[in-house]
């Protein structure tokens, strides 16, 4: 008798296994097991032990994250020669500087009391350096500077406390206030300025430095110890040593620390996505501008200032000028071309108090203290009127008697075949061209002309690689 088909067997091998979860493999879900009682899934061991595991990892990259370029190598553990690949971008370190113009600055010399700050940037096409200095081993020594490799300026700015950390200069520095720097500051913050300068050349550097090695790889970039190249001009590089160098991928520096005599150890960190335009200082020269040749109605106002000079007569004066660490001097008075003469009061910005009368004549310059009765601070600044008739010696500075010399000499004809257009600017809310002539003989002469020809500032080159200024304000208030 056959069986019915309800009362048949399903084989073992056909039956249907029954669903057995697996929490071990499967992800743990959000949302509760049940919509009803709101359960969630109950957590194992072993899914405590995962969950353990992820929030390590991602503590430890964090913690990577934020050391970044901080991580200092141990050369011992892993140096070698550096690849074909890691020379060649060694070699255009510099040269990627130079074309990338321009980078924020946060440099670091010395520790403890002894340290030194400067943050701000570098130009490197210029070259130009804008630092705030100090803070906390500058002691009162403390403020902003400007610096290319010839020349340092500071505009000191003491304070007390210390500010707590270091800040960038305002973009737009102060006019006023700059001197060049005198030792031993200057002797102090040279060769940190150098060593910023010597990072970036024209060129690339030759593709193999023997004595090279790379020492690890670091948040993207590879860590080099190599030293520093000679600059391409044969001047000898900044007498630094274990330099050791962080670049990128690109050849791109984001680190670079060193060992300087007296100094100790510097660190220098390049924020290289903040690079505005900087703003020289007049006595560096002012902006660059775009020079050009000048205009036939340039020309014409060029041709006609000695004709202005001489209608005028005279003019109210304001020198500034950066002659030496030792004569930073700023003077007021008057220049009278119709006479060739110049009169003026000088204060010397370093020596408080101390002001020199100075007559210029038919190229003779003489000088004499200025009377007491006078030297308290509260006059005007003017020199006295009627002119002093006593004590008047042959004056020791060379470099300030060339100054009011030239000044004179603009009422002559100027060298339009030399003249070029620098830029234009904007001086007590007037529009001027400067106007750049490079005499025969003697340096370089700016004339800042209105509209109409007539001089509002004259420039000179010195010596000292600065610029200085003379001011002219016309007016019927002129010395008699």
């Amino acid at each position: 008798m056959e069986s019915s088909p309800r009362n048949r067997r399903t084989p073992r091998s056909r039956r249907t296994p029954r669903h057995r979860s697996t929490p071990s493999t499967q992800p743990t879900s959000t949302a509760p097991d049940d919509p009803q009682t709101g359960q969630f899934p109950r957590v194992t061991g072993r899914r405590r032990t995962v969950l353990r595991t992820l929030a390590a990892v991602a503590l430890l990259a964090a913690t990577a994250l934020v050391l970044g370029l901080s991580w200092v190598p141990d050369p011992a553990e892993s140096s070698r020669r550096p690849t074909a690949d890691e020379r060649t971008r060694l070699a255009a370190v510099r040269v990627t500087n130079y074309r990338d113009l321009r980078a924020g600055i946060h440099l670091t010399a010395g520790t403890g009391a002894a340290q030194t700050d400067l943050v701000g940037w570098v130009d490197w096409s210029r070259p130009l350096l804008y630092l705030d200095f100090g803070a906390p081993g500058g002691g009162t020594e403390r403020g902003l500077l400007q610096a290319t490799p010839a020349v340092l300026l500071l505009r000191p700015t003491p304070t007390t406390p210390a500010p707590p950390s270091p800040a960038p200069p305002p973009l737009v520095p102060p006019a006023d206030g700059w001197r060049l720097a005198a030792p031993p500051t200057a002797d102090r913050l040279r060769p940190l300025l150098d060593l910023l300068f010597a990072l970036a050349t024209d060129r690339a550097d030759p593709p193999t430095r023997e004595t090279a090695q790379w020492i690890a790889s670091a948040d993207g970039t590879d860590v080099f110890a190599a030293g520093l190249p000679p600059a391409q001009s044969g001047a000898p590089p900044p007498p630094v040593t274990d330099v050791h160098w962080w670049v990128d991928r690109e050849a791109r520096l984001h680190r670079l620390e060193a060992r300087l005599p007296d100094l100790g150890p510097v660190t220098v960190r390049l924020n290289r996505a903040d690079r505005p335009t900087l703003r020289p200082v007049e006595a560096l020269g002012g902006q660059a501008g775009t020079p050009r040749p000048l205009s036939a109605a340039e020309r014409r106002r060029l041709a006609s200032l000695p004709t202005q000079l001489r209608t005028a007569g005279a003019a109210r004066t304001t020198l500034t000028a950066l002659l030496g660490s030792a004569a930073n001097l700023r003077g007021t008075g008057w220049i009278d071309w119709s006479r060739r003469s110049a009169y003026l009061a000088v204060d010397d910005l370093d020596a408080e108090r101390r002001r020199t009368l100075l007559r210029h004549e038919r190229g003779r310059t003489t000088q004499t203290e200025l009377p007491a009765a006078v030297n308290t601070g509260a006059d005007s600044g003017q020199p006295p009127l009627p002119v002093p008739t006593t004590g008047w010696k042959p004056a020791p500075d060379a470099g300030l008697a060339a100054l009011l010399d030239a000044a004179l000499r603009a009422a002559t004809p100027a060298d339009e075949g030399t003249a070029r257009r620098i830029r234009s600017d904007r001086l007590a809310g007037t529009d001027l061209d400067v106007v750049e002539v490079v005499a025969a003989v003697g340096e370089p002469i700016r004339y800042w002309l209105d509209r109409s020809g007539l001089p509002h500032r004259l420039q000179f080159s010195t010596a000292a690689g600065t610029w200085a200024q003379v001011d002219l304000t016309f007016d019927d208030e002129v010395a008699s």
